[in-house]
């Protein structure tokens, strides 16, 4: 191992999360790791202690970096984290030795459009796009530009393989696994009356997809995009276009990382 290899070090304020952290950084200065709390280009892997939701933060505050990231479980269900806080050792070892793997995802990728400009946000497991303030939404969906149905509900919600056990787990949404890279389109409390006829089950794309939604009414331009958690109000909005983006995360995982060993464990 070549020395003062950098290190980004991020945790979250609950003190069990400090208190892995201080572990964590003294493990690695004792192999004389350089460590950095904030985001570099020059760093060789990123650190994140916390729950998903730590983990998720992270990769958005840094702007999805190019950078070999691995999660420390110190939440509750920790589906994202590869490491429990007593494994730490053992990690930093296996590190060190090579002896782990790159697991490559995409993340969703969201075109925002007005009439005048597109701005775009990112969603590692999944983009939800709903009404604002709580109200029923109407709203047109195309895949590679043919309408497949004019959908009325709380909203829709579109998932990564990796994202398909999260929020689109809780509504219903299929468990896919992730060596399958396809995008899931699941309804939130679809309307099925003799007025309107929405999907009830979710759907699955294929990875080159596209996904066009659109409020179907003017006076329903202002809807919320919901990344991984992440709440954006939005007015005049013409179209949301929902792809699988260019862009990789890289997820460290140990030789001996199983995912469906792992949905056993978490959910069943």
């Amino acid at each position: 191992m070549k020395n003062k290899r950098i290190v980004t070090l991020v945790y979250n304020e609950l003190p069990l999360s400090k208190e892995t952290a201080d572990y964590v950084r003294n493990r690695l200065n004792m192999y004389e790791f350089k460590i950095n709390e904030t985001i570099s280009t020059e760093a060789d892997l990123i650190i994140c202690i916390g729950g998903d939701g730590s983990f998720l933060k992270a990769l958005h505050t840094f702007q999805f970096p190019q950078i070999p990231i691995v999660g420390i479980n110190t939440g509750h269900l920790g589906f994202l984290a590869e490491i429990d806080p007593d494994g730490i050792d053992n990690f930093i070892e296996n590190y060190i030795n090579g002896d782990f793997y790159i697991e490559k995802t995409q993340p969703l990728e969201g075109a925002i459009c007005t009439r005048n400009s597109c701005i775009k946000k990112y969603g590692l497991n999944e983009i939800v796009i709903k009404g604002d303030k709580s109200r029923t939404i109407h709203l047109d969906i195309a895949v590679d530009d043919q309408l497949i149905q004019r959908f009325s509900g709380d909203g829709i919600l579109i998932s990564t393989s990796l994202g398909s056990t999260a929020y689109n787990y809780s509504i219903g949404g299929s468990i896919v696994d992730p060596r399958l890279n396809v995008l899931q389109i699941a309804p939130l409390a679809p309307i099925n009356t003799n007025a309107y006829r929405s999907f009830t089950s979710s759907v699955i794309l294929p990875s080159n997809a596209t996904i066009k939604i659109s409020p179907e009414y003017r006076f329903e331009d202002n809807i919320v995009v919901v990344c991984d958690g992440e709440e954006h109000r939005y007015s005049k909005i013409t179209e949301v276009d929902i792809r699988i983006a260019d862009i990789t995360v890289e997820m460290i995982r140990m030789k001996s990382s199983n995912f469906w060993n792992k949905i056993i464990d978490k959910f069943l």
